[in-house]
């Protein structure tokens, strides 16, 4: 069943009612209700491109947040072939909140790396829920070294509401291990692509999004912080939380209004959780043009055009 959020409460209650029809109709073959669901169905669609229209920068962390959202593993299983996934960072653990290895996307091999969140508890727990501990970190870092040794474009798929902040991850070199995972993005003289396919939280996007080509899918967000812990270092207060995502502009738009992304992805009307196979082909269509874009760029060309992507972040505000 769909996990409706608070805003979709009216479309809920539309789309449960043709959905008990049609169950009736199951139980009953003489009962005809194809007029009646084709009725709220129409109505469903309308409700729902009304509450998409202009959603709110609250709304949208709603939606990149939605738990059937598709995430990184889905992408690598219905994109990538021959994928070969790459554990630990040969010096204290694998961090299963990343995951990443050799693979082929259209034919072209490349390295890909990820934040994985998991699906039911279980996978939740496994993978910390996304948010990646030094480990991780260390692990991307030799990925990427591996792949600027042979040459490898490298695909990032970014979800995680940000770095893990327990003890033991301070403890072992957290912001340090983030800081040199984004000096790693700026060395590597291959192509590097990134797309946030649901969150990019803080120092924990970064170190994977600092990218010759950065995408967004269009509900997506991507900000130095969450909203809820915007609003309480501001405000002392978590509830302002809405306020918060309105100022932090983190939506793919501001952010492409910004130049802060290079482009956003078309997501399905009501979220990529509502058409995983849809949004999934989107992001790959966007990953293959972004590697075309690089392909004739030399490492130094590749190094220089994204340094100076960074450096020039926050110029055109300047100007204006």
């Amino acid at each position: 069943m769909t996990q409706y959020m608070d805003f979709e409460k009216p479309l809920a209650e539309i789309e449960g009612k043709a959905e008990e029809l049609r169950a009736l109709a199951r139980t009953n073959e003489e009962m005809d209700v194809t007029e009646e669901a084709s009725a709220l169905d129409t109505k469903a669609r309308a409700i729902l491109e009304e509450l998409y229209k202009s959603l709110s920068p609250w709304r949208k962390c709603q939606v990149a947040r939605h738990p059937e959202r598709p995430h990184c593993k889905d992408y690598i299983d219905a994109l990538f072939t021959e994928y070969t996934p790459l554990a630990g960072d040969r010096n204290f653990a694998d961090d299963h909140a990343v995951m990443g290895g050799l693979a082929r996307i259209k034919d072209t091999p490349v390295m890909v790396i990820g934040h994985e969140k998991g699906h039911d508890t279980k996978s939740r727990i496994e993978r910390n829920f996304g948010m990646a501990r030094p480990e991780g970190y260390r692990k991307a870092i030799r990925l990427m070294d591996i792949a600027h040794r042979f040459g490898l474009p490298v695909v990032t798929l970014v979800d995680t509401p940000g770095a893990y902040p327990g003890k033991g991850a301070e403890e072992r070199g957290q912001s340090e291990a983030i800081a040199r995972a984004t000096e790693k993005c700026l060395q590597i003289g291959v192509p590097l692509v990134s797309v946030v396919i649901g969150e990019g939280g803080s120092g924990g996007a970064v170190a994977f999004a600092t990218a010759n080509r950065v995408a967004m899918l269009e509900h997506s967000v991507y900000s130095v912080i969450s909203p809820e812990g915007c609003a309480s270092i501001l405000w002392k207060d978590a509830e302002k939380m809405r306020e918060a995502a309105e100022a932090l502009r983190l939506t793919a738009q501001d952010l492409k209004k910004l130049g802060v992304i290079d482009r956003i992805i078309p997501e399905p009307l009501g979220g990529a959780h509502r058409d995983a196979e849809t949004s999934i082909a989107a992001v790959g269509r966007a990953i293959n043009d972004m590697l075309s874009e690089l392909s004739s760029k030399d490492p130094d060309a590749l190094i220089a055009d994204r340094r100076t992507k960074f450096l020039n972040l926050g110029s055109q505000g300047l100007a204006a």
